[in-house]
Order: structure tokens, then sequence, then C-alpha cells
């Protein structure tokens, strides 16, 4: 008794607000307070009355939504009792509206609406609980009781999110089918009833696979409840697509070229919040780009590759190892002709990255207790029956350096400065391909990587931003952050979302960290990668070179930024690098090399040196090499490189071409008794 009077009170205190939710727009700014860009829906909402909507709509959204809705009393009591058996026995999230009018009360009416120092008014929901869900239930009759069935209809299509940055029926047909509200067909209204249940998983334009079978869904609810005959609706339902839906999604402009970043962020706040609370939430959101870092990338590809219509592609990601934040990506050259983000490798398979991948090996190697001051023979080709390949005549593995200059005998060290293929395949024969990829993935790499001996070579498709990340771990000294492009998010009433950030976790010992890191500086003090020196600024890197010279990489770091560069053809893994700007054949340690060392100087600029921590050499390092090789295979004639090509995906190696009549290979270094070393490019 007491409660009814109770929820009557309750009842009789509810009032309805006259205004509808803002929609309002989200603010992107860099790490310093400078405006990156906006976001915001494809198209404004349009209030529409019910003699603009397209009865098909009406029927699809009832049928599909609510079939239901011209009877009930605007709640579901079955759905309430529900959510008080999650929020009261399972202790869950309560579940979501269920009756048409519920959901229009949670959008609309459920809120507070409040206004800013600046005016700018922000609708909020409270948090979810079975009082809330009982409140709303109030409001729901409330509701029904003020406005008419076909008006609590129409705010309903009028508010309703439909994905896509689209709020209301209106911006919904014109944003999928350009067409508006009242012209919309069956098929066109099911594929947007079908959109209701889960905007950002049933997009027409992102997801239209996905839509297809939501579509079919309305189109059988449609049927069950007398909307569509079964014939029209089976005719209906065999039609691959509804039509060509126009991608009208707002343009990104942003400084410069750094409309990459601001895309690469708008898809990470969908990852993470709803499109709906990005398009029209009202975020404030601070990324972690450095607008004068990202001018200084795009200057530095600019300069290694001034043609941009003759030219390779290139890719840059600058990161802070102490904290994974994202400084700098230059991930194209032209957003307006090409969307497609070489940084990130979004919806493509990436790029082999080459010799670049050795450090992964290292690193393992590091950790499974290898001495890095053991002697491994090198010679120019080698068979390693641990390594089947189905591939050769004998099934064996026949990995090859790129020229007779890299064989000898050479410590880990020296094989990493010099990138000696045939020493790391015995040692990732010797440890397996599984803790190597084991490594990489602890690291920072995300892509899929079989479990093969080829892949300590590269021979995998992975993209630059993963690869800054794993190189920022070792600068870090075994520390992973999870590379982020968020430095701040703030809603619209100032709450600051405290889960933004990486707090970094140790996934290699700090030692063997450094040790690594030791390698590297090899590699540019004297290796293949000293084109990437900076003089006072202590510098780690590695070269990478793909199989036939069609991808070439240089990462490396400082104690402070670890930057990767990548360059290659755009979509095409097949055509190798070879007369670019006056470079007769691209090696990570050439045109990679100095796009990275153009921008780094820019970059530290300012920033004192700082060496890196020196390892110890110790007694839980002295595993040395145990493998057994078999008789080298025939070798072709190769040239002699700065750095090793990668192998095909299977393992077999193949023929580098002959030197040029014009080409003359440079000088091979005089060499000590024990290692006989790669010269460093000229």
């Amino acid at each position: 008794m007491l409660g009814g009077i109770g929820l009557y009170i309750a009842y009789a205190r509810i009032t309805l607000p006259q205004a509808l939710p803002p929609i309002q727009t989200t603010y992107l700014y860099d790490r310093n307070g400078h405006l990156l860009t906006t976001l915001h829906g494809s198209v404004d909402r349009t209030i529409v009355s019910r003699d603009q909507i397209s009865p098909h709509m009406i029927d699809a959204v009832i049928a599909t939504e609510d079939h239901d809705f011209f009877n009930h009393p605007g709640v579901d009591v079955a759905g309430i009792m529900r959510a008080a058996f999650t929020d009261l026995v399972k202790r869950e999230t309560v579940q979501g509206a269920s009756t048409i009018t519920e959901q229009l009360v949670k959008n609309v009416y459920a809120g507070s609406y409040t206004t800013d120092a600046e005016g700018v008014q922000s609708y909020t929901l409270p948090p979810r609980s079975i009082e809330e869900k009982i409140r709303e239930g109030l409001l729901a009759i409330k509701l029904e009781q003020t406005l008419s069935k076909d008006e609590i209809l129409t705010t309903y299509l009028n508010t309703v999110y439909f994905g896509h940055g689209a709020y209301g029926v209106q911006a919904a047909a014109r944003t999928y089918f350009g067409k508006p509200a009242s012209e919309l067909t069956v098929l066109e209204s099911a594929s947007l009833a079908g959109v209701l249940h889960a905007p950002d998983l049933y997009d027409p334009i992102d997801r239209p696979s996905d839509n297809w079978y939501r579509r079919n869904y309305a189109l059988d609810q449609m049927i069950q409840y007398g909307y569509l005959t079964k014939a029209h609706g089976a005719h209906l339902k065999a039609k691959k697509c509804c039509g060509t839906i126009p991608d009208q999604t707002e343009r990104l402009i942003a400084p410069g070229q750094s409309e990459y970043f601001a895309e690469y962020v708008r898809q990470t706040l969908f990852d993470r919040y709803s499109e709906a609370d990005v398009y029209a939430g009202g975020m404030r959101v601070t990324t972690t780009l450095d607008l004068g870092l990202q001018a200084d990338a795009e200057a530095a590809i600019q300069q290694g590759l001034p043609d941009q219509h003759s030219d390779p592609a290139a890719a840059l990601v600058a990161i802070d190892p102490r904290t994974g934040q994202i400084l700098a990506m230059a991930g194209g050259r032209n957003w307006d002709k090409s969307q497609f983000n070489y940084a990130t490798g979004r919806g493509g398979s990436g790029r082999q990255s080459g010799s670049a991948f050795k450090a992964f090996t290292l690193a393992a190697a590091m950790q499974a207790g290898f001495d890095p001051n053991a002697y491994w023979n090198g010679p120019s080709t080698i068979g390693i029956p641990a390594c089947p390949d189905p591939n050769q005549p004998d099934g064996i593995w026949h990995p090859v350096n790129a020229g007779d200059g890299e064989a000898g005998t050479f410590t880990l060290f020296g094989a990493t400065a010099h990138s000696v293929n045939t020493i790391f395949a015995q040692v990732i024969a010797q440890l397996g391909p599984g803790p190597v990829v084991n490594m990489a993935h602890a690291l920072g790499i995300q892509s899929d990587l079989p479990k093969t001996c080829s892949i300590t070579l590269g021979s995998v498709g992975v993209n630059p931003l993963e690869m800054t990340n794993a190189y920022a771990t070792l600068a870090d000294q075994g520390v992973r952050h999870w590379a982020t492009p968020l430095l701040q998010v703030k809603t619209s009433n100032g709450q600051i979302d405290e889960s933004v950030g990486s707090p970094g976790a140790r996934v290699l010992d700090e030692n063997d960290a450094n040790l690594v890191t030791d390698a590297l500086e090899g590699v540019v003090r004297d290796g293949t990668g000293t084109a990437a020196a900076l003089g006072t600024w202590p510098v780690a890197g590695k070269t990478g070179t793909a199989n036939d010279n069609v991808d070439a990489w240089f990462c490396g770091y400082t104690v402070q930024i670890a930057t990767c560069v990548w360059m290659g053809w755009p979509d095409n893994d097949t055509t190798p690098l070879e007369n670019i700007e006056g470079v007769p054949s691209v090696y990570g340690g050439t045109i990679p090399a100095a796009i990275w060392h153009t921008f780094m100087i820019n970059a530290m600029d300012g920033i004192a040196p700082q060496p890196f921590p020196v390892p110890t050499f110790d007694s839980a390092h002295s595993i040395g090499p145990s493998i057994s090789v078999a008789a080298p295979a025939p070798s072709p004639t190769y040239v002699p490189p700065t750095e090793s090509p990668t192998p095909s995906p299977t393992g077999a190696p193949e023929p580098t071409k002959s030197p040029s009549p014009t080409e003359t290979p440079s000088p091979t270094e005089s060499p000590s008794p024990t290692e006989t070393p790669t010269p460093s490019p000229s």
C-alpha cells in the first residue's frame, strides 16, 4: 500500500521537458591545446512531421522494435521485472529500454539538462539502476497520458540514433540513401529499422554485410506482424542490397596531413565509446599529437621523397616510450586523394619489416640466456634441417646473406650490427619460432604472426605503428605502454575519463632489454644504420629491407623518443624500390634512415642528450651456438649490400640482381681477425 502511494507521488511530481536533447560537437585538440579538428553528425538533425515519414518506415520500426506499440500503456512490465532480476540477483548492468515509449524516455526525458559557462547545453543520463528503470517506467506512463501514440512515434523517429552520425529518420535517409524520409522504400526502411538494435554494429556504410542480416530480420518481423505478405518479403530478402548508399560522412579537415591521425583518433573513440557519444556527446578530447612534431614528420618525408607523383609512399610514427603516447603520425601524402593510413595499415595486411624484425629475435635470445659475445659462423648461405621448407628440393630452409661481404664469424651483437641473415636463422632455429613470436607480441606487435623460422627475417606483414610500439618498449627498458592517441577525454559535463592512458607492464627483463639496446647502438655506430646517427644523442636502431627491396624501414630510438619510418610503393608489395631520388637500390639504411635522421634532429632539438643504461654481461647469458646445419646450397650472384633482404614468406630465398654496369659496390672494410663486417652505406 505504502509502495503504491510512493509511486503515485513520484508519478505526480514528474515533469516532462519541452526541448529535445542537443546534438553537441566533439572537439579534438593536440597535446598543447591547439584545435585539431571537430567530429559531429554527417547530416544535421531535421525534425519532420508524421506525414513526411514513409509509411514503410513506420511499419518497419513498429514490427522490429515494438510490435504491440499501439496497444500497451507505454511500459513493458515483464522487461522491468527482468531488469530487477538482473540488478538484484545477477548484479549486472540493468537492461535497456524495451518499448518505443521507454526508449524515447531514455533518449529525451529521463536525463538532466545542464548549461555550462559558455552557454553550451548538454543532456546527461543518470546511472543505470533498478530505481532509474522504475522512474523511467513512470515517465513512460506519463508520456502516454500527455502525447498521442502518433506524437510519441514521430518524436522517437526524429531523435533516435541511426548510426554514422545520423540522428533522426530524415538525417538517416539522406546519409544512407540520399533522399528524404518520405521517399524510403520497404527495403530501405527495413535496412534503417535493422540499425536501431545496435547502430555501431549494423551501420549500412561501414558494416554492409551485418546490416544485410539485420535488414532481413526486419523483413521477417514485418511478415510476421502482417505488414508484408510472405511472397513479397521473400522477394525482397533475395535482393543482395537495397540500392546505392552514398557515404556523406563529413570530410575531416586538420592541419597539414594530420587527417590520418584524426581519423585514427575517431576510430579509437568509437572503440572506447559509442558513435552516438562521439558524434553528439560534446566531448573535449586532448590527443597526444604534437602539431609541431607532426609538421616535422611531414617535412622530413617531403625532403626525402620530394616528388609526390613519382616517388613511393612513406609513413612515420613517433612515440614517447615512457607513456606510449603518439607524438606524430604521418600516414599519407594527400588525404583528399587517399584515406588509407600507411602508419596503421587499417584494413590492410601490413608490409614486410625485413631485418628490423631481428631486434625481436635478439630480445627472445637474451631472455632465453644466449651469450651476446659468443661467436657464430655466418656463411653466405646455410641449410638448417630444424627449419623445414617444403618448397626446397631437399625440404630444408636455406636462408642467404645478401653478399659475400657479410660472410664470416660474428658475435650476436656483430651479426645484429651487420644484419647477418644466416646467423639469425641459426638463432631462431635453436630458440624455436614460438619464443620469437611471443616476444614480438609482448613488445607491441599486434598483427598475427606465424610460428615459422623465416619470421626472424621479417617475412610477415606488420605496420609502422606497432613496430614503433615494440621499439618503444625496448627504449623503456622492457616496459610496454600500448600506443595511444588519447591524452585526456572529458565529457560535456566536465567529467574526465580516468581509464585513458596505459599504466605500462614489464614484458622483458630490464637488463635483457638494455642488452638489445646495446646491440642496436652498434647498428647505428658502425653497422648498416650509420645514416641515422644524431651526433651527441645516443641512438639505437635497426634497418630493414624486404625481399626484392619492395619495402624499406628504419626503426630507432633515443631515451626520449622512438620512431619508425617505412617506405614502399602504394598498394604494391612486389615492385622493387630502385632508382629513387638518385639511390639505385633502396635499403633501410638509405632513404628511410635519412628521413628518420631529419625528423629526429628536429624532434630532439632542445632535449639534453641522455645515455642509454649500461647492461650487465653476466653468467646468466651463457648459451652459444649448438644448432646443426647442412651443406650450403648453390649460391647465385649477389650484390654486396648494406643489409640483407628478407626471404619470401615461404622461407625460400630469392636471388638478388647483379649490380648494373654503372653501379659499383662499396669497398669492404678491413676485417678484424674474428669477424668480417659489412660496409656501411656510402
